[in-house]
């Protein structure tokens, strides 16, 4: 049984941990720590177009952004699976444990299932409403969250 009491903020700790960690791989690590031109010349170096870096930094900067603030986050959610997916098929070649050289595959197809999840509970509590979705679980949330 779900406890539609504290639903929205298992939603809302999902939510805000996913945000995070799009922020911290899009800004920190790709950006600041790798720089852009480095994360073109990787993506190069494993047989990806170059602008697919740019695609999926900006995917990663601006989702984690708008999970952060609970926009749109079903969308947002199933918008950057395939980012996660990407990532997933990358590492999988590499092991099981991500503390393998160049990382395994467990992480990132753990946040795949994991922005799978959110996608499922939608907003949580706290979320910013551009407009009201119909879903009851959206519903509740807002409700929890005033």
């Amino acid at each position: 049984m779900i406890d539609t009491r504290t639903a929205p903020y298992a939603a809302l700790l999902l939510r805000v941990s996913l945000g995070l960690l799009f922020l911290a791989h899009g800004l920190l690590l790709k950006v600041f720590v790798f720089t852009i031109p480095g994360t073109v010349g990787y993506f190069q170096s494993i047989g990806y177009p170059g602008f697919f870096a740019y695609l999926v930094i900006a995917g990663e900067i601006g989702g984690g952004l708008a999970l952060l603030l609970g926009v749109k986050t079903r969308t947002i959610s199933l918008l950057l699976l395939p980012i996660m997916i990407g990532a997933t098929l990358q590492h999988i070649g590499n092991g099981w444990l991500f503390t393998a050289q160049n990382g395994g595959w467990e992480f990132p197809l753990f946040w795949t299932v994991a922005l799978l999840a959110q996608a499922l509970l939608g907003d949580g509590a706290f979320a910013l409403r551009l407009s009201r979705d119909s879903d009851p679980v959206g519903t509740l949330a807002a409700a929890h969250s005033r």
